[in-house]
């Protein structure tokens, strides 16, 4: 079972049916003993990182992810669920994040040419191998929805990048916790092969 952490903070049934289209069972959820029990678990997200702190602290959440990912079971964020892993973010000034991974969340700075919000499809280049990439080529394109940007305090764990207008850390990896920046289950095949991989860790 994978657990979906429903938090309202969207894009939640997206996920959701791209597990079902993988035929994975999956559920969504807040409730901490479903969450705990589940086998993996995913903290999908999109909008403001203050907001999204506030309603994992006031649902109580917060322990929850941090014990889930100290039992060393898979577990992935995507997009907000991303940022929310670690430490700050400039979107939201004296909110602290999850800070179960080192580094912060940065404003994609205003380029000519270049919009802000970063939307649309781009491509990754592979910092080091990644569980979540296995069978997928260099320059693949993934979907992205973004205003901020993570910059990852240790280089070791990030696994992709992309640019726009700056050096984005797209997708880190460090022992049983993953994270997209971009949108795994907006991006098509490329995509699907992604959540593929992360749901069937441990079963090599």
């Amino acid at each position: 079972m994978i657990a979906i952490i429903d938090y309202d903070a969207g894009n939640l049934k997206s996920v959701y049916k791209a597990l079902q289209f993988l035929g994975k069972e999956a559920c969504v959820t807040r409730d901490a003993k479903e969450i705990l029990r589940a086998d993996k678990v995913i903290l999908p997200g999109v909008g403001s990182f203050g907001d999204a702190m506030g309603r994992l602290n006031e649902y109580d959440l917060v322990p929850v992810i941090r014990e889930v990912t100290a039992q060393k079971k898979p577990f992935l964020g995507i997009c907000l669920g991303l940022q929310l892993l670690f430490e700050r973010s400039e979107e939201s000034p004296g909110v602290a994040g999850l800070g179960i991974l080192p580094g912060e969340i940065l404003r994609i700075p205003e380029t000519e040419g270049l919009k802000v919000p970063h939307i649309g499809w781009n491509s990754l280049t592979f910092d080091h191998p990644g569980r979540l990439f296995a069978g997928l080529k260099e320059e693949t394109y993934v979907y992205f929805v973004h205003s901020y940007y993570l910059k990852a305090r240790e280089a070791e764990i990030v696994t992709a990048s992309t640019e726009y207008g700056v050096h984005i850390h797209a997708s880190v990896e460090k022992d049983n916790v993953f994270a997209c920046q971009f949108h795994p289950e907006k991006s098509s095949r490329a995509g699907l092969q992604i959540l593929k991989n992360f749901t069937e860790l441990g079963e090599e």
